[in-house]
């Protein structure tokens, strides 16, 4: 599996309607209308996201590997 940031995994986010709430230290911190979750991904400048990290907020979010090329 390919990792991405966690800057190119916001802007995934953001285009499947996910909306910013607020940004609290290196975490921004997302929340869906459409749902009732609450999605925190961390952005420490341009490091990939560990896989296992990935792998739990792409299950949150309904990706799949293919969503994130």
């Amino acid at each position: 599996m390919k990792s991405v940031s966690g800057k190119q995994l916001c802007k995934i986010v953001e285009q499947r309607g996910w909306i910013l709430q607020r940004t609290t230290g290196s975490h921004h911190i997302y929340q869906n209308p459409d749902f009732d979750k609450i999605l925190s991904i961390p952005v420490h400048k341009n490091k990939d996201l560990k896989i296992g990290t990935l792998k739990a907020l792409m299950k949150i979010v309904d990706l799949v590997e293919e969503d994130l090329m």
